[in-house]
């Protein structure tokens, strides 16, 4: 059974940091790409970054690019989102998923499987 946990949501002060962690069990980070959404209240459901399983590519929303960093530990089958800088706007409730399209210039909007999500409250 495919299962993702995310976890290392909080509150921040803006322009603080935090680190997101999706662990993955039941499939491997090298059979799959995994990628971050996330969506604030009273918004749609928004894609904010995602790393392929193939090659490492790598995509981020404008909104997060050169914030937020992505990256993988296939030794701990987990990826990590470290969110730097993080702004207001960033609040929302982050989801982890897999079974989707990841590209160097877009990815999937819409995966197969989905972690339970975790907050990030960024106050100003």
């Amino acid at each position: 059974e495919v299962q993702l946990q995310a976890s290392g949501g909080g509150l921040v002060q803006a322009g603080g940091s935090l680190r997101l962690s999706c662990t993955a069990s039941g499939f491997s980070l090298d059979d799959d790409s995994i990628g971050w959404f996330r969506q604030a209240p009273g918004k749609e459901r928004e894609r904010v970054s995602c790393i392929s399983s193939a090659d490492g590519r790598i995509y981020y929303a404008d909104s997060v690019k050169g914030r937020f960093t992505i990256s993988r530990d296939n030794a701990k089958n987990t990826v990590y989102l470290q969110m730097n800088s993080l702004k207001p706007e960033d609040t929302a409730v982050y989801y982890c998923a897999t079974d989707l399209v990841c590209l160097l210039g877009t990815m999937s909007s819409v995966a197969g499987s989905w972690g339970q999500g975790t907050l990030v409250t960024v106050s100003s």
